[in-house]
């Protein structure tokens, strides 16, 4: 099997070439099972700095991330057997953080050479389906980091106007984290947390947008206080116990 048995999806010549280009090195470094482009690129709603995300699908015994450049656009290839990609998709969805899988069910398949790569689409769709599950204990201790990074902002703000604004920031963008995987059931990758959080509440998405934009100082510590009110309850230190639990092995 060659580039010549590959589909390829309707792109503007730029991207066309980088794809052709990228799965052309794929065939000379690999014995691909299956390629799968997938990104805003073929979705056809690219950015001036989008890249070309390539899922590779090989029967090898190792993972591999590729970086490069083919032209003038960047790729980013993933490199793993059937086996890891299940072990993705169980450790991503444990985590609300449903990547790989979003890749191959939402991808353009350029080249099958196996039944395989049908299944690992049809087992990510389904993954996708299926809500988080999330621990009482995980959702605290994740309330309790952002009001930790809260309260350190609290801590400085009088003193350090450039370090409070970061861990503002910190905070009231974890806090969103725990909104979506809560909501949403996931939590979206931090170019679509914005948008996925103005689908969900139109007003909350109002204030997150007006805290991230503000020019001053000032207008900023007020909504961070308010979306810490909404978000967590709470602007520091609140009583918890995370029980009894395992130490690690000496």
């Amino acid at each position: 099997m060659t580039p010549a048995d590959c589909r390829w999806p309707d792109l503007p010549q730029r991207y066309d070439t980088a794809l052709r280009d990228a799965v052309s090195f794929v065939f000379d470094e690999y014995k691909p099972l299956g390629i799968v482009a997938t990104g805003t690129i073929i979705r056809g709603t690219a950015h001036a700095t989008s890249d070309l995300d390539i899922v590779v699908i090989h029967d090898g015994q190792f993972r591999r991330r590729i970086q490069r450049w083919f032209g003038d656009v960047p790729a980013e290839i993933f490199v793993n057997p059937p086996h890891q990609i299940r072990a993705y998709f169980v450790e991503e969805h444990r985590d609300a953080e449903q990547l790989i899988a979003h890749m191959l069910a939402t991808g353009f398949v350029v080249f099958s050479a196996s039944p395989v790569v049908d299944d690992l689409r049809s087992e990510a769709r389904a993954w996708l389906e299926r809500p988080s599950p999330r621990s009482d204990a995980d959702m605290v201790r994740a309330r309790y980091a952002s009001a930790t990074r809260f309260e350190d902002a609290l801590d400085v703000a009088s003193t350090d106007e450039a370090a409070a604004t970061l861990l503002f920031t910190l905070s009231v963008t974890s806090m969103l984290e725990l909104y979506c995987r809560i909501h949403l059931g996931r939590v979206p990758r931090r170019k679509d947390l914005l948008a996925a959080v103005d689908a969900s509440d139109g007003t909350l998405g109002q204030v997150v947008r007006a805290f991230y934009t503000a020019t001053s100082f000032r207008d900023r510590r007020i909504l961070a206080e308010d979306l810490a009110d909404v978000l967590i309850g709470t602007r520091g230190f609140f009583e918890w116990d995370s029980g009894e639990g395992p130490t690690e092995v000496p």
